[in-house]
């Protein structure tokens, strides 16, 4: 038996095996995100930052692509063509249940909460000669509402729904991605952009340094229906001073950024990329200002819908976070 195990060992060792282990193979994984100047796409691409600085041990190697948004990223993952992605908290539970935009295809029970990120107030910017100081005076302007499968859009029409518009109540409703909306406000092609999005944010403060423009609160009867009938909404205020030519705090409503997979995603896969996180999490929030408030208690409950993915909820119960 030893001239058999030595005999083994040492075919092992003539493939460059280590005796008594073999290789383990790199598994890919890809996360979905959004438009480039958004902070989706800095989500994806900080969490494959922390995994890929892991990759010697747990050999998961780890791509984030730009992406229509929230609501394409949960349709990939239900598609098998991406394995996590982030997705606003009212288009996670729409998702899991099957309402609003996924109506249609159903519920995907499958889809798994990992962990909530930061804040997302809907976010209206106006030029200064567009004469819109609330969000009623946007009937009758050119208005970019968002590329259809991006969070922003669906939101956007969950507001038009509840207060009775159509897109014929738009001088112009264009469809510009989030990454090109704020040229388009500077070079006058639009009087007013929308964005749900975490801040500061680059985009925005781009829209306000190239051009004469301000925040527009977004508040009525409408939006505390909204807040007071869906779980995943509530008020936001942006600070005053954020953005140039917005002294004063703007009164909205918001959702949070989660980060969502799949039950078909492999535990341990999803434990590992949970676990680079956490484990670098003074890290992880110094990678964008968004992201500096956060709290690890917060995150693994704020915003979840879906049930949270067993990779997810055996990080946190080691933690000592989960029961």
């Amino acid at each position: 038996m030893k001239k058999l195990a030595f005999a083994i060992g040492a075919s092992l060792l003539s493939l460059g095996i280590a005796s008594g282990s073999v290789a383990a193979e790199e598994r890919f994984i890809t996360i979905g995100t959004g438009g480039q100047t958004g902070v989706y796409y800095v989500v994806g691409q900080s969490i494959c930052k922390l995994v890929n600085r892991g990759a010697a041990e747990h050999n998961i190697k780890c791509t984030a692509p730009s992406t229509g948004g929230s609501i394409a990223n949960i349709n990939a993952i239900k598609e098998g063509s991406m394995d996590m992605g982030v997705a606003q908290s009212d288009w996670q539970y729409h998702g899991y249940n099957g309402t609003s935009k996924f109506e249609e295809t159903g519920p995907f029970e499958d889809l798994r909460a990992v962990f909530s990120v930061h804040p997302e107030p809907f976010t209206v910017v106006a030029r200064d000669d567009a004469g819109i100081a609330s969000f009623d005076e946007l009937k009758g302007k050119r208005v970019n509402i968002g590329n259809p499968g991006s969070g922003q859009r669906g939101t956007m029409e969950v507001i038009m729904e509840a207060k009775g518009w159509s897109l014929g109540d738009f001088l112009l409703a264009s469809e510009l991605k989030s990454a090109e909306q704020s040229a388009a406000l500077g070079d006058n092609k639009v009087d007013a952009i929308i964005f749900t999005v975490g801040h500061p944010n680059g985009s925005i403060q781009e829209a306000t340094t190239t051009t004469e423009a301000h925040l527009v609160p977004v508040e009525g009867a409408e939006i505390d229906t909204l807040v007071s009938e869906n779980p995943y909404y509530s008020k936001a205020t942006i600070p005053g001073g954020m953005y140039k030519g917005s002294d004063e705090d703007t009164n909205t409503f918001g959702v949070r950024a989660t980060f969502v997979s799949s039950a078909a995603v492999d535990e341990e896969v999803v434990y590992e990329v949970v676990k680079a996180v956490f484990d670098n999490f003074d890290r992880f929030k110094g990678l964008h200002p968004a992201f500096a408030n956060l709290k690890e208690e917060e995150m693994i409950s704020a915003g979840l819908s879906a049930p949270l993915h067993d990779g997810a909820a055996r990080y946190y119960k080691e933690r000592g976070w989960l029961k």
